[in-house]
Parts: structure tokens; sequence; C-alpha cells
């Protein structure tokens, strides 16, 4: 599948990268490559394959929900590099 150094950049930019001028064509090969995989999936004979949902075919395995003992507050906070009044004190975010 033909890639061009256009839709190198538009893919960069949607990213969020910033490609230097001999990054292009080295990433334009990949590109190419890769679809040319890709597109070659379509011609396998999958008209008698049946859609699956789960690949293994078995329910994935589930632990009993039981309660049990959790951390009292001051053992949570034993190793805390800072805490003020109960609570973690950490970075502000916003």
């Amino acid at each position: 599948m033909e890639v061009t150094r256009e839709d190198v950049l538009r893919c960069a930019a949607l990213a969020h990268l910033s490609l230097r001028e001999d990054e292009i064509e080295p990433m334009r090969e990949a590109m190419a490559r890769m679809l040319t995989h890709a597109t070659s999936l379509d011609e396998l004979p999958l008209d008698q394959v049946e859609p699956m949902f789960m690949g293994h075919g078995q329910p994935l395995p589930r632990r009993e929900d039981v309660p049990r003992d959790s951390f009292t507050q001051a053992q949570a906070l034993a190793n805390a590099p800072e805490q003020d009044r109960g609570y973690f004190v950490v970075p502000k975010v916003l």
C-alpha cells in the first residue's frame, strides 16, 4: 500500500509527534510495510469461520468475594512521607 510523506506528517500531527526530516522516510517505509501486511489478511479464507466473543471459549476464573480484615488507618499511614490529621498529603494536581 502506498504511503505518502503527507500521510506520515498527518499521522505524526494526530499523535502529537515531532519528526525530524531524516525520520520521515523510514517512518513512511515502516507504515507502508504495516499496511501491506494488514491488507494481506484480507486474502485469508474466513467465510466459514464463526465470529468469536472470547478467544479461549472458557469463562474467566473468579474468586469468591469474601470480606476480610484490612489495614487500620494508622497502619495505612505508617509509611506515608507526609500526613495531616489522618490523611495522606499529596501535591496539588490542579
